[in-house]
């Protein structure tokens, strides 16, 4: 019977020495200020931080929890202090284009500073105006042109009347108008004397007054081009009386904003619309004068319609930021993104106008830098499509999606586009990161620097010290009580154990983070003032604990006999598989019973669970290399004549990957042989066609699965686990089963070979191929050769049956010769 020795207790798990440290508790740490293990990561962020070319954006790829947004907030935050801060950025009224408010750009607190002066200016005339109006040099001048329209009129009236006069005829008016008649000694003549006149005085007489008449019409077609005039001189006196007005107010304006042309140039507009609208102005004052005390009080904060054009809306104002701003979007909608149009409802139809339009995460970053998380910005509709157009265009256009999409061709706002100038951050998973590589054309164009974040890092005392001053500074930050020596060196264990792996740490800083936390509150409510490894280790506990709850109810069914497996015994043809389920942040290994059956047939090997579709593509790949190690090792000049069928028992759900492949095997061969194999034992491993093992993950926690189910039963130092000696590297179990293979209660092997486990697990070796190719015959491939030629024996005489049957029943006569 081979003989094999199990891995030595003190290679199942890897401890971290707490004399190793030279302290004694974190405190004694100075706060680390790099980046453990994330050495590439950070210098694409650097790289990407740096480089001031078009397209030269961060896509942050890794799991999450593993320190992306960490990394790139403290890097971009320790850039932006070194950075300009960007300017202001405001809309205002376009007054020939009142549709398309115009876009200012002004130095860093310029912006709220012209909104403020804008706000008082418009106060300032709202009183200053009426004020003009209402002064006695104004209503002189009115006045002046007033008594000169009544005095052109009058003077054309009089001219009228003294020629009337030297005619013999009188202007009369009536209630219809102004007529004429005629007259002697200054008196009207009647009809009946008019008839009595010559008949040369009578045409005189009717010809004069036909004379004037035509006269009166050409001064009443005078009358409204005189009235134009003086509407004109009115209007002009109004311009002039309110330019008097706001001019010392644009003027200290135009001087404190000298500096900028474009604020020059605005202010020079509302000046000239102030002149144009000035009766619209004093209209607006006089109706609000006319409201009672109270209700004016109430309105006088508030501008009207007329000044509310006067305002101005700061879009973006960074008058309190230093340095470049650092945006992260947690919601980045497509409007959240480039900003809105907003409306607001007036006797039952919405309206809206420049002062409505609200700034978007592109507004506040611009200038500086854009964190978004890769999976958000896709989940929302056209966020994505926004989020492009405007990185390619360098400019940020606000516009609705029906207008964007052209689904609605109503008037609305059109601010003019922003110019764009930022760096935008996308954080996200590795899968996300590919797929748009793979999908999306412009992606590596917008986006041409990946941070490849690491999730472990090598291990060695230099790394453990560093670790240790990790913890320190996250305790330190959080205000969790300082770490012992012990705690230290328990939460790096753990950070192997979460990575699987004793040369190696892992970078989940969530994790981590927690571990700490949950310590930290266990060591308070015990009222101690620092953590020792007591505390981290019940955290551990606890945790596993609060999601424990199906994997207790697992380990109760096979228990209780619900799901059958054995622990003792040894079974021809059945074999304990290894499997992991994870759920959550949780995962648990479970042994699984798994058997073959062998019959006559053509070669073929049956995977149960790919027939009835429970079997992944992974799963049946592995089946499948088994048939080529069958047909490599045993049917190179023969055909291979059986019918093999494995199945996993008991499973109910989808079986995925090739972990159990050389379990499957071992079942085969020992079906195939008739060597029984070990119930005691379980294994798990992958295989090639040469028979070679390979590694497989979660090694740790299907050990300790089958560990688990031997413990209920009683451990009886002959159970254990097979596992790839590949795998050995991965070995951080539980305290309790390194106690019990140190007591020699529970043994882990590691087999290289399908040889070496297969003769672990029939107790029989598997037997080398002599000179002339055959294996020994009470070997294990022995036995599986000798089957194997007996079925190809069996395959020739049933083929050979059906030929012999149809000679002895041939026609003699139509035999040769007959």
């Amino acid at each position: 019977m081979p003989t094999f020795e199990p891995i030595a207790p003190a290679a199942l798990f890897r401890d971290c020495d707490p004399a190793s440290f030279p302290f004694e508790t974190t405190a004694e740490l100075p706060d680390l200020d790099t980046i453990v293990g994330q050495d590439r990561a950070v210098e694409a962020v650097r790289f990407a931080i740096e480089m001031r070319r078009e397209g030269y954006n961060l896509f942050a790829l890794g799991p999450e929890g593993i320190g992306k947004h960490t990394v790139i907030r403290q890097y971009l935050a320790s850039r932006a202090a070194r950075d300009p801060a960007p300017p202001d950025w405001c809309y205002v009224h376009d007054f020939e284009q009142p549709q398309k408010p115009r876009a200012l750009r002004l130095p860093a607190g310029r912006g709220a500073q012209l909104r403020d002066d804008m706000a008082r200016f418009a106060t300032e005339i709202r009183s200053a105006i009426p004020a003009a109006f209402d002064s006695e040099q104004y209503r002189s001048r009115k006045e002046a042109l007033e008594d000169e329209l009544k005095t052109r009129r009058e003077n054309a009236i009089a001219e009228l009347e003294r020629r009337a006069r030297e005619l013999d005829v009188l202007i009369i008016r009536t209630p219809v108008g102004v007529g004429f008649a005629p007259a002697r000694n200054g008196e009207v003549i009647g009809s009946e004397e008019f008839k009595k006149l010559p008949e040369a005085e009578q045409r005189r007489l009717t010809e004069a007054m036909k004379i004037l008449e035509a006269q009166l019409e050409e001064t009443l077609r005078k009358v409204p081009r005189w009235e134009r005039e003086h509407r004109d001189k009115i209007r002009q006196l109004d311009r002039e009386v309110t330019k008097t007005a706001v001019d010392h107010l644009i003027d200290e304006l135009r001087g404190r904003y000298a500096d900028l042309p474009a604020v020059v140039v605005y202010l020079e507009a509302v000046e000239a619309d102030v002149v144009d609208n000035a009766a619209e102005l004093l209209t607006a004052a006089q109706a609000e004068g006319g409201l009672p005390a109270a209700l004016r009080s109430a309105v006088a904060g508030s501008d009207g319609p007329v000044l509310k054009r006067y305002q101005v809306n700061l879009l973006v104002d960074n008058s309190a930021t230093t340095g470049a701003p650092v945006v992260y979007e947690d919601h980045p909608t497509y409007q959240n993104l480039v900003g809105r149009v907003e409306y607001v409802s007036q006797l039952g139809a919405l309206v809206t106008d420049f002062t409505l339009v609200k700034s978007g995460a592109l507004h506040r970053a611009n200038g500086g830098y854009l964190v978004l998380d890769a999976r958000d910005v896709l989940l929302q509709p056209y966020a994505w499509e926004g989020l492009k157009r405007a990185i390619r265009s360098r400019e940020i256009r606000i516009e609705s999606l029906g207008q964007a999409l052209s689904l609605i061709s109503t008037v609305s706002l059109e601010p003019e586009p922003i110019p764009l100038d930022l760096k935008v951050a996308l954080v996200g998973a590795r899968l996300l990161y590919y797929l748009l590589c793979e999908h999306d054309p412009d992606f590596l164009e917008l986006f041409k620097v990946q941070a490849d974040f690491e999730e472990e890092i090598d291990r060695s005392h230099e790394t453990d010290l560093l670790y240790a001053q990790l913890i320190g500074t996250i305790a330190r930050r959080e205000g969790i009580r300082p770490l012992d020596r012990g705690a230290v060196a328990r939460v790096i264990e753990q950070a192997a154990r979460l990575i699987g792996d004793t040369e190696k740490l892992s970078t989940h800083m969530r994790s981590v983070s927690d571990l700490v936390r949950e310590a930290d509150h266990w060591a308070g409510d015990a009222g101690k003032e620092r953590l020792t490894a007591d505390d981290v280790q019940r955290a551990i506990d606890a945790r596993l604990r609060r999601a424990g709850r199906l994997r207790e109810r697992v380990q109760e069914a096979i228990r209780r006999g619900t799901i059958l497996i054995d622990t003792d015994g040894a079974r021809i043809g059945q074999v304990n598989g290894l499997s992991v389920t994870q759920l959550g942040e949780l995962a648990f290994g479970m042994p699984t019973r798994i058997t073959a059956r062998v019959r006559l047939g053509r070669g073929d090997v049956v995977d149960i669970e790919r027939e009835v579709e429970l079997g992944g593509p992974i799963h049946s790949k592995g089946v499948l290399i088994l048939a080529g190690f069958l047909g490599g090792r045993f049917a190179a000049e023969r055909p291979l004549t059986l019918h093999a069928s494995l199945v996993f028992e008991q499973s109910y759900s989808g079986v995925e990957g090739d972990s159990a492949s050389l379990a499957e095997l071992c079942a085969l061969l020992s079906s195939l042989s008739g060597l029984p194999i070990r119930q005691d034992l379980a294994i798990t491993g992958s295989v090639n066609q040469h028979g070679a093992v390979q590694p497989i993950g979660g090694v740790n926690e299907k050990i300790e699965g089958f560990f688990d189910v031997c413990v209920a039963r009683g451990l009886t130092g002959e159970q254990g686990v097979i596992i790839p000696a590949a795998n050995r590297k991965n070995l951080m179990l539980r305290r309790d089963v390194v106690e019990a293979a140190e007591a020699g209660r529970f043994r882990v092997y590691a087999v290289e070979t399908v040889d070496e486990a297969i003769a672990l697990l029939t107790g029989r070796p598997a037997g080398e191929p002599g000179e002339d190719g055959t294996y020994p015959l009470d070997s294990v491939n022995g036995l599986v050769d000798a089957r194997l030629v007996e079925l190809a024996e069996l395959a020739r005489e049933y083929a050979r049956e059906p030929e012999e049957e149809g000679a002895a029943g041939a026609d003699p006569a139509a035999a040769p010769g007959s």
